[in-house]
Protein backbone atom coordinates (compact mmCIF):
# COMPACT_ATOMS: atom_id res chain seq x y z
CA UNK A 1 0.00 0.00 0.00
CA UNK A 2 1.44 3.37 -0.96
CA UNK A 3 1.08 6.33 1.31
CA UNK A 4 -0.45 9.50 -0.01
CA UNK A 5 2.05 12.34 -0.18
CA UNK A 6 0.55 15.59 1.09
CA UNK A 7 0.72 18.41 -1.40
CA UNK A 8 1.14 22.05 -0.58
CA UNK A 9 -0.60 24.62 -2.70
CA UNK A 10 1.48 27.43 -4.18
CA UNK A 11 -0.07 30.05 -1.88
CA UNK A 12 0.96 28.10 1.22
CA UNK A 13 4.45 27.50 -0.20
CA UNK A 14 4.89 31.21 -0.89
CA UNK A 15 3.79 32.17 2.63
CA UNK A 16 6.07 29.63 4.31
CA UNK A 17 9.01 30.69 2.10
CA UNK A 18 8.36 34.35 3.00
CA UNK A 19 8.27 33.55 6.72
CA UNK A 20 11.43 31.44 6.57
CA UNK A 21 13.33 34.12 4.62
CA UNK A 22 12.21 36.81 7.05
CA UNK A 23 13.15 34.96 10.25
CA UNK A 24 16.30 33.30 8.85
CA UNK A 25 18.59 34.49 11.64
CA UNK A 26 19.08 32.95 15.10
CA UNK A 27 18.26 36.23 16.88
CA UNK A 28 15.08 36.72 14.85
CA UNK A 29 13.96 33.18 15.63
CA UNK A 30 14.66 33.83 19.32
CA UNK A 31 12.66 37.07 19.20
CA UNK A 32 9.70 35.34 17.56
CA UNK A 33 9.92 32.53 20.11
CA UNK A 34 9.84 35.06 22.97
CA UNK A 35 6.90 36.94 21.49
CA UNK A 36 5.01 33.70 20.94
CA UNK A 37 5.12 33.14 24.70
CA UNK A 38 4.45 36.73 25.79
CA UNK A 39 1.68 38.92 24.41
CA UNK A 40 3.89 41.97 23.97
CA UNK A 41 7.35 43.14 24.97
CA UNK A 42 9.45 46.29 24.88
CA UNK A 43 12.87 46.37 23.22
CA UNK A 44 14.69 46.51 26.56
CA UNK A 45 12.78 43.42 27.80
CA UNK A 46 13.69 41.48 24.66
CA UNK A 47 17.30 42.66 24.89
CA UNK A 48 17.56 41.55 28.51
CA UNK A 49 15.86 38.19 27.91
CA UNK A 50 18.19 37.37 24.99
CA UNK A 51 21.37 38.93 26.39
CA UNK A 52 21.92 40.86 23.19
CA UNK A 53 22.70 44.47 22.31
CA UNK A 54 19.76 46.85 22.00
CA UNK A 55 20.87 48.20 18.62
CA UNK A 56 21.01 44.68 17.17
CA UNK A 57 17.63 43.70 18.61
CA UNK A 58 16.10 46.98 17.38
CA UNK A 59 17.48 46.34 13.89
CA UNK A 60 15.88 42.89 13.73
CA UNK A 61 12.59 44.13 15.22
CA UNK A 62 12.40 46.89 12.61
CA UNK A 63 13.09 44.47 9.77
CA UNK A 64 10.44 42.00 10.91
CA UNK A 65 7.97 44.85 11.45
CA UNK A 66 8.55 46.15 7.91
CA UNK A 67 7.92 42.64 6.54
CA UNK A 68 4.67 42.29 8.52
CA UNK A 69 5.79 39.56 10.93
CA UNK A 70 5.63 41.93 13.91
CA UNK A 71 3.65 45.01 14.82
CA UNK A 72 4.20 47.65 17.46
CA UNK A 73 2.06 49.93 19.55
CA UNK A 74 3.06 52.99 21.47
CA UNK A 75 1.99 53.74 25.03
CA UNK A 76 3.47 57.13 25.83
CA UNK A 77 7.23 56.74 25.46
CA UNK A 78 7.04 52.94 25.55
CA UNK A 79 6.88 50.90 22.35
CA UNK A 80 5.57 47.35 22.63
CA UNK A 81 6.18 44.71 19.96
CA UNK A 82 3.93 41.74 19.31
CA UNK A 83 3.43 39.06 16.68
CA UNK A 84 1.25 40.25 13.83
CA UNK A 85 1.59 37.17 11.63
CA UNK A 86 0.68 34.32 13.99
CA UNK A 87 1.40 31.71 11.31
CA UNK A 88 5.09 32.12 12.07
CA UNK A 89 4.53 30.22 15.34
CA UNK A 90 3.23 27.23 13.37
CA UNK A 91 6.31 27.30 11.14
CA UNK A 92 8.56 27.34 14.23
CA UNK A 93 6.58 24.46 15.77
CA UNK A 94 7.10 22.42 12.60
CA UNK A 95 10.82 23.18 12.67
CA UNK A 96 11.01 22.20 16.34
CA UNK A 97 9.41 18.81 15.61
CA UNK A 98 11.59 18.13 12.57
CA UNK A 99 13.84 15.11 13.06
CA UNK A 100 16.24 16.20 10.29
CA UNK A 101 17.52 19.25 12.20
CA UNK A 102 20.91 18.70 13.84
Amino acid sequence: MTQAVPTLNSEKLEKVAFILKTIAHPLRIAIVDLLSKREKMMVNEITEALGSEQSLVSHHLTNMKLKGILASERDGKKVFYHLKMREVVGVLDCMDKCQAVL
